[in-house]
């Protein structure tokens, strides 16, 4: 997306990212709600409007700032409220939880993906304004599999944490949880000494690179 202008960046990258975590974070209040856990379902996170999910530095501030410093957006939302001990089966409901904000970027990548070939299609049809679309289907696409894939680490309050620590026997899982307060200092040093971006990476590239392929882009 080299040679965009800063507004065109944000035209670009503003529906992807907003829906990439609205639909993450609707997927958790949903499962959680049907699994036992009406608390998010009560405030009104079972829903796709961004407005009930944005968080001011996660959602509009960090971004921004991203996209001017380094043309790259990413950012999070406000976390759903989960009371876990109201789940039916409360070690398989809390992976379920966890694993429905993953599935539902990776079912948003697809329909990326999708929108990306209609707008390829048109633009190869004459009609070069749909190079919008393509661009905004691979943004899409892109960070959609980032939020899945950065969720799905077996890091404590990841969701793959949560997976992780619903998997192992009692007295493991309970040392595991004991990481929780640290999860995001653990990250951040992944971050910093750049094994984030190698654990990362490759990861991405498998499920990125054939939806760009089955894009056609």
């Amino acid at each position: 997306m080299e040679g965009l202008s800063l507004l065109q960046k944000i035209a670009v990258w503003a529906l992807p990212i907003l829906f990439a975590i609205t639909a993450h974070e609707a997927a958790h209040a949903w499962s959680a709600a049907k699994l036992g856990d009406d608390t998010a379902q009560r405030l009104g996170r079972v829903t796709l409007n961004p407005l009930k999910h944005i968080d001011l530095l996660g959602t509009v501030i960090i971004p921004l700032a991203m996209l001017v410093m380094s043309g790259f957006v990413f950012g999070w939302a406000k976390p759903v409220p989960v009371q876990f001990h109201r789940l039916r089966k409360l070690r398989r409901d809390t992976a379920l939880v966890a694993l429905a904000g993953p599935g539902a970027n990776l079912i948003m990548a697809i329909m990326w993906a999708i929108i990306g070939k209609i707008g390829l299609f048109f633009y190869h049809s004459g009609y070069e304004s749909a190079l919008f679309l393509i661009l905004m289907g691979s943004a899409g696409i892109l960070i959609n599999v980032i939020l899945m894939v950065l969720n799905l680490l077996p890091i404590l309050p990841l969701d793959g944490g949560r997976v992780l620590h619903s998997s192992l026997p009692d007295e493991i899982a309970e040392s595991f949880g004991k990481l929780e307060p640290y999860g995001l200092i653990i990250l951040v040093v992944l971050l910093v000494s750049g094994f984030l971006e190698n654990i990362m990476l490759p990861l991405i590239n498998m499920v990125y690179l054939p939806l760009l392929w089955l894009a056609g882009m």
